[in-house]
C-alpha cells in the first residue's frame, strides 16, 4: 500500500504501533468517530522540537494572555482601581460594576487598590508599552493612542473618588461665593474654549460663508467618482482655501494682498489653521450655531490629516483648540484660577424673584471682580483685556451649563416631587408601561420606570457637565491619524464609520458614575459608538447636544403654566380639561416620563430598547408626537414654538 508524506511523518513520531491506523491524518480518519484525536503532523513535530505551542488559527480563540501589571484583567486596557476579595482580580471601576451587578458575584466585595500604586502601575504600564514600542515589540493593529493619555488615564483613576452618596453633588459642585476654589476652575480651563475676539469673529463670517457654498461631502463621500479619492480631497480643499482668500481680499485688502503675495497655499498655512480653529472653537461654545456647515469641516479636517493627503497638500490643516488654560498657563497665570475672587467674576447673575437694587449690586460686584483680577494677574505678553477675555470664556462655560445641563436637574426635581419611587398615588399618577401599548418598547412596572427615567436623566446630566471635555476628546478621536475610517450605509445614507477610543472609554466613565449615584441600574448600559447606530464621534456629540432642546422648552411650558390661570378663560379651560392646574402639570409629566423613555423610535426592533443611546432616541420620538396630545394646546398658550426654535 502506497503511503504519502504526511502519514510517514506521523508513523516515524509515533511509537505505538496500534496509532498507525487511528490517529494518521487522513480524510478517513479525520471524517471518522474517531477524529478527536487525529493531530496535524507539523503540530506534532513542532511539539517534538519545542518550538512552538498551541497553533491559533483565524477560527480559534486566542491563548488567554495575563493582562500587563497594574492594568484591570477585564478589558486590561484601563489601570486597576480595585481588587475583589473573592475573585483575586484587579478591576478598574467600570468592569468590577459590570461583572458584579447580578448573581453570587453581586455580594463579593472590592477593596480599593492605593492610588498612589495605581498611578504608579498605570505610568509603569504606559512606558514600557512606550519601550516595547521603541524595540518593534508593538503590534501593528494595536491603536496607540488609547494607552498614551495620561490625562484620560488620571481622570478614569480619580473617578473612584466620587462616592454613591455624593457623586451628583461633587460632579456640578461650582464653588460658591466665598469658599475656597481649590483645583474646580483649573480642570474646567482645560477644556473651556477662548471666547472670540471682534476681528476674529469677522473671519468666522468668511469661514461660514465659504462652507455655506462648498459641496464638499457631497464630492468626496461619492462611490464611483472619475479621480481617486486623495487627489479629490486635496482639489477640494485648495478650492476651499481660494474661496477663503478671496473672501479675505475682498473683506480685508491689505490681508488679502498678503495671502496672495506668493499665491502658494504651504506659505499661507498658518492663516488656513487659524481660521479652520476659530470655526471649531465657536462651535463648541455655542453647539446651536454652524449646524450645516460644522460637519463639512470636521469632515475635510479629518481627510486632511490622511498621510497619502497631507504629502499632495504639504501642510497640515488642523491645530490644538486654543483654551483658556493654554493662555494663562503660557503667560504662568494660572493663579487666577485658584483665586478665590474668580467665583465673584464668573458668576451669573439672575434677575427672576429678585429686586432691581440686589441685581444692579450683583452686577457692580461682578465688574468691580473683573477689574481686579485683570489688573492683579495681567504680564508682559498677557494684557488686560486677554485677561478680561479668558474670565468671560468661564462665564460662557458656566452659561451653557445653565442652559444645557440645569433642565436635567429641573427634570429630576419634577420627578421626585410629583411621583413616589415605588407607589403610584393613583393610577393617572402610574408611569407603568407595556411593550406594544401605546408604541412602548419596554415593560415596567412603575418603581422600574421611575428607576430608569431617573438613570436616564442623571446620566444626561453627567454627560451635559463634562460636555467640553468630551468634544475635546471626539475631536481627538475624528482628527486621529492612526484611526481610520470606513464609508458604509448606516441605513440613514452613506456614513463616516470610525472608532472612538478615547470618547468611548471617558463616556465608560461617565456611565460608572452615574450608576454609583442612582446604586442599581435598570436596563442595557450598551454604548454605541462607531456602528450604524452612531457612526463616529461627530454624531455622538451631535446627539447629545440636542437634549436641551427637548428638555427645555418642556421646563419653560411647565413653569409658565400657574401663570396661565392668572387669565379666566385659560383657567377655565384648563379647570374643565384636566379638573386643576396640578393635575396638568402632572398629565403631561407622566405622558413624557411614560412614553419618553418607553423605548421607542427606532427604525427597526432590533435597534430600539433600553442601551444608553435608545432613551435618547424614544425621547426624540415623543417630541414628534407632541401635536398628537391633548395637551398640545398649552404648550401653545405658553409660547412654544417647536423643539427647535427659540426659547
Amino acid at each position: 500500500m502506497a503511503v504519502n508524506a504526511s502519514s510517514a511523518s506521523v508513523e516515524a513520531t509515533s511509537p505505538p504501533a496500534e496509532s498507525k491506523t487511528g490517529d494518521t491524518f487522513t480524510l478517513e480518519n479525520i471524517l471518522g468517530s474517531n477524529h478527536d484525536a487525529v493531530e496535524h503532523p507539523r503540530l506534532k513535530e513542532n511539539d517534538a522540537d519545542g518550538s512552538t505551542g498551541p497553533a491559533e488559527g483565524w477560527d480559534e480563540e486566542s491563548v488567554n494572555r495575563p493582562a500587563s501589571e497594574g492594568f484591570c484583567v477585564e478589558c486590561e486596557d484601563q489601570p486597576a482601581q480595585v481588587m475583589c476579595d473573592i475573585c483575586a482580580d484587579n478591576y478598574c471601576e467600570v468592569c468590577f460594576a459590570a461583572q458584579h451587578r447580578k448573581g453570587s458575584r453581586k455580594t463579593h466585595v472590592a477593596k480599593p487598590i492605593p492610588s498612589s500604586a495605581k498611578l504608579k502601575s498605570a505610568h509603569n504600564g504606559v512606558a514600557e508599552d512606550a519601550s516595547a514600542k521603541k524595540n518593534g515589540e508593538d503590534h501593528d493593529d494595536d491603536v496607540d493612542m488609547d494607552d498614551s493619555d495620561e490625562e484620560l488615564d488620571r481622570i478614569v483613576i480619580e473617578s473612584e473618588l466620587y462616592k454613591p452618596s455624593t457623586s451628583i453633588q461633587v460632579l456640578g459642585a461650582q464653588p460658591t461665593i466665598g469658599s475656597k476654589v481649590g483645583e474646580w476652575f483649573i480642570d474646567r480651563a482645560k477644556y473651556i474654549p477662548l471666547r472670540l475676539t471682534y476681528s476674529e469673529r469677522k473671519y468666522l463670517r468668511l469661514l461660514d460663508a465659504a462652507l455655506q457654498v462648498s459641496e464638499y461631502t457631497d464630492k468626496i463621500d461619492t462611490i464611483g467618482y472619475g479621480l481617486s479619492k486623495p487627489k479629490r480631497i486635496v482639489h477640494q480643499i485648495r478650492e476651499l482655501c481660494a474661496i477663503l482668500s478671496g473672501l479675505v481680499l475682498a473683506a480685508d485688502y491689505k490681508q488679502g494682498q498678503e495671502l496672495f503675495t506668493d499665491r502658494d497655499f504651504q506659505s499661507n498655512s498658518e492663516f488656513y489653521q487659524k481660521i479652520f480653529e476659530l470655526g471649531r472653537r465657536h462651535k463648541i461654545m455655542n453647539p446651536d450655531k454652524m449646524r450645516t456647515t460644522y460637519g463639512k469641516l470636521i469632515y475635510l479636517l479629518q481627510d486632511s490629516q490622511s498621510p497619502d493627503v497631507t504629502d499632495m497638500l504639504s501642510f497640515s490643516c488642523v491645530k490644538p483648540i486654543l483654551t483658556v488654560y493654554n493662555i494663562l498657563e503660557e503667560h504662568n497665570a494660572l493663579d487666577m484660577l485658584r483665586d478665590d475672587l474668580i467665583t465673584v467674576a464668573t458668576q451669573e447673575i439672575y434677575s427672576e424673584g429678585r429686586s432691581r437694587r440686589e441685581v444692579q449690586r450683583e452686577i457692580k460686584n461682578k465688574e468691580r471682580a473683573i477689574e481686579t483680577l485683570s489688573s492683579k494677574y495681567q504680564r508682559s505678553g498677557l494684557s488686560q483685556e486677554q485677561v478680561r477675555q479668558c474670565i468671560y470664556s468661564i462665564g460662557d462655560n458656566h452659561a451653557f451649563l445653565r442652559t444645557n445641563r440645569d433642565p436635567c436637574e429641573k427634570m429630576i426635581m419634577y420627578l421626585k416631587e410629583h411621583f413616589h419611587s415605588t407607589q403610584p398615588k393613583d393610577v393617572k399618577s402610574s408611569l407603568a408601561i407595556r411593550s406594544g401599548k401605546n408604541g412602548a418598547r419596554l415593560s415596567h412596572d412603575h418603581a422600574k420606570q421611575y428607576a430608569y427615567v431617573l438613570q436616564s436623566l442623571t446620566l444626561w446630566r453627567e454627560i451635559l457637565h463634562d460636555m467640553f471635555r468630551l468634544w475635546s476628546l471626539a475631536e481627538q478621536d475624528l482628527l486621529a491619524e492612526n484611526v481610520s475610517y470606513r464609508l458604509r450605509d448606516t441605513g440613514q445614507g452613506l456614513n463616516r464609520v470610525q472608532a472612538a477610543p478615547k470618547t468611548f472609554r471617558m463616556m465608560h466613565t461617565i456611565l460608572h458614575r452615574a450608576q454609583q449615584s442612582v446604586g442599581s441600574w435598570v436596563g442595557s448600559s450598551a454604548i454605541h459608538m462607531g456602528d450604524h447606530n452612531v457612526p463616529n464621534a461627530l454624531m455622538f456629540i451631535d446627539k447629545y447636544s440636542q437634549i436641551y432642546r427637548i428638555l427645555l422648552p418642556i421646563c419653560n411650558t411647565l413653569s409658565q403654566i400657574p401663570s396661565l390661570a392668572d387669565k379666566p378663560a385659560l383657567r377655565s379651560y384648563i379647570e374643565d380639561d384636566f379638573g386643576s392646574i396640578d393635575n396638568c402639570v402632572r398629565e403631561i409629566l407622566c405622558d413624557f416620563f411614560r412614553h419618553g423613555f418607553d423605548g421607542s423610535g427606532a427604525d427597526n426592533f432590533f435597534d430600539a430598547g433600553s442601551c444608553i443611546d435608545g432613551r435618547l432616541t424614544s425621547a426624540w420620538n415623543w417630541c414628534a408626537q407632541l401635536e398628537k396630545k391633548r395637551y398640545f394646546p398649552v404648550f401653545l398658550l405658553t409660547g412654544f414654538v417647536g423643539f427647535d426654535g427659540d426659547w
